[in-house]
């Protein structure tokens, strides 16, 4: 392919999609370097697939049932071939039963979502690294400057919106330790993005695992717990059960929509238990439906997720 011809697909899923709540997830903050979208109907990825890098544009088509896809660079038939688990048209949510009146209205006011799968292990894992142990806007920030440096202007209409692929395994291994400290990731986080990072061609083999087998193998690498294998396989495997434990305000948010009362992981996890199976099913319709407990008192900086775990 040229710079500028692309290829087409146009997917039509088994049941009603509604794309942004879909693909949101794959956005790190306002300023992503690798996505774009008008707030509408479209959005725009800047990749890096096992066959190159790709800009992939999704336009919703809720009317006609559609979604019309473009992909551009060595990487967009690979993209265009993936695009239905992408949109999470492999997630079964046929078991699922809400049990709490307001997850039963979370899932009506949404039920064109489903548990996306991406099927790229490493570009999960990396920002979810730099997501440890900081506020999302101190993570977003270095991310952004850490993409921008490192990577390759994204192919075809990705080049006209800025947008930047993000760098490949290699380039990330090499990153000298002055620039992830520049860009504001201590040693803690920037050692294991760069162990991933060697690790690729492992990590990428945990695609179409059992979720729980993947996730021990993603958990097997120093500084990657259970907090950021869940973050993976919420974007990259299409797990519905992985939930995120160990997240600062996930536990307190979900309990207080579901109780009026704030809990920990140990109360989080019984509150989920007859939703086994599906339980970041409960966990993202809650969020997409904006179910946060109040913030009341002076705003302080808090991580996005709880200090010693990873």
């Amino acid at each position: 392919m040229t710079a500028t011809s692309h290829l087409t697909r146009t997917h039509r899923p088994s049941r009603p999609l509604q794309l942004g709540a879909v693909v949101r997830i794959f956005r790190r903050g306002g300023g992503d370097p690798t996505s774009w979208s008008d707030r509408g109907r479209t959005w725009v990825f800047a990749w890096r697939v096992p066959t190159g890098p790709v800009t992939l544009r999704l336009v919703d088509h809720p009317g006609l049932g559609e979604v019309e896809a473009q992909a551009w660079g060595e990487g967009a038939e690979w993209i265009l071939d993936h695009l239905p688990a992408l949109l999470g048209e492999d997630d079964d949510d046929s078991g699922f039963v809400p049990h709490h009146d307001i997850v039963a209205e979370a899932r009506r006011r949404f039920d064109g979502w489903r548990v996306p799968a991406s099927g790229l292990v490493v570009q999960a894992l990396i920002p979810t690294i730099i997501e440890q142990r900081v506020t999302g806007k101190e993570a977003f920030a270095a991310y952004r400057m850490l993409v921008r440096n490192n990577g390759t202007p994204a192919p075809g209409i990705g080049a006209d919106l800025r947008l930047v692929v993000p760098p490949e395994p290699r380039t990330w291994a090499l990153i000298p330790s002055w620039e992830w400290l520049r860009a504001g990731v201590d040693g803690a986080r920037s050692r294991p993005a760069v162990t991933v990072a060697t690790r690729a061609g492992r990590l990428e083999e945990t695609v179409g695992m059992p979720w729980l087998e993947a996730r021990r193998r993603i958990e097997s690498l120093p500084g990657v717990g259970r907090w950021s294998s869940a973050e993976v396989a919420q974007r990259a495997l299409g797990d519905p059960d992985a939930v995120s434990f160990g997240d600062y305000h996930v536990a307190k948010n979900i309990g207080w929509a579901l109780t009026g009362t704030p809990v920990d992981d140990d109360g989080l996890a019984e509150l989920l238990e007859p939703y086994a199976g599906h339980r970041y099913r409960v966990q993202r319709l809650l969020e997409l439906a904006g179910a946060m407990r109040p913030r009341r008192g002076p705003r302080f900086t808090l991580p996005t997720h709880l200090p010693g775990r990873s």
